[in-house]
């Protein structure tokens, strides 16, 4: 299972009618790009199943992209979620999908995975400043969502320029408070903790992440980890 962020799809199903006046984020990747990949196309040669939900035009109006949130898993995705978080600088739309299966003792499991993408700057609404209050108010709605019993992986981008420090871990610590992050490498340029695993497990389980050796041609180091069930 993979929970990825900044994916891009393309083609005709990416809305060509659009407002001129309208504001646009910026393109990932130039346009003549070979080594983009659109996350279908990785999903189908993978053969895993992709729930992927765009939050933004990947570019202005010349582009046939946009770009978002995704799942990858071998398992059947189902009660599949989008969830829009407070707008800052950027529109942002969390994805959430259930996981079922059996242990290796026959017994039932269920996990929901979500991944999220923050906020990394202020608004013009904010003068620039104050990004860590904006992804705090992100991370706070986010959490309220999956305020549940439900097992739950939050896995992401938080741009937590701070680090664990940040507002915005803190606030989604506080959320799942069984997270333990025995890794605390960076995970950005060698000097940044961006990204982070949020967990809440039913009673036995076990949930250990680490960072990947590789970049795996991202600017980020993945995390990688494993859930027990027993």
């Amino acid at each position: 299972m993979l929970l990825l962020q900044e994916v891009c799809r393309g083609g005709p199903t990416v809305p060509t009618v659009l407002n001129l006046h309208a504001a646009f984020a910026g393109r990932l990747g130039a346009a003549t790009d070979l080594h983009t990949r659109q996350i279908e196309e990785i999903g189908r040669e993978l053969g895993l199943g992709v729930y992927y939900v765009p939050s933004m035009r990947n570019g202005d109006v010349t582009s046939d992209e946009d770009r978002g949130n995704a799942i990858l898993s071998s398992l059947p995705l189902t009660d599949l979620q989008a969830m829009e978080l407070p707008f800052e600088r950027q529109r942002r739309v969390a994805v959430a999908a259930t996981l079922t299966g059996y242990a290796s003792t026959g017994e039932p499991w269920r996990v929901r995975v979500v991944s999220a993408h923050l906020d990394n700057m202020a608004g013009v609404k904010r003068g620039w400043i104050g990004a860590e209050y904006g992804r705090a108010r992100q991370a706070r709605s986010l959490a309220s969502r999956l305020a549940d019993n439900e097992p739950t992986i939050l896995g992401g981008d938080f741009n937590t320029w701070f680090g664990f420090s940040d507002q915005a871990y803190a606030e989604t610590a506080r959320a799942f408070p069984e997270t333990e992050a025995t890794d605390r490498r960076p995970t950005f340029r060698g000097l940044l903790r961006l990204d982070h695993v949020f967990y809440r497990l039913a009673p036995g389980w076990r949930a250990e992440f680490q960072r990947g050796p590789s970049r795996y041609g991202s600017d980020h180091y993945p995390l990688v980890g494993s859930l027990r069930f027993n």
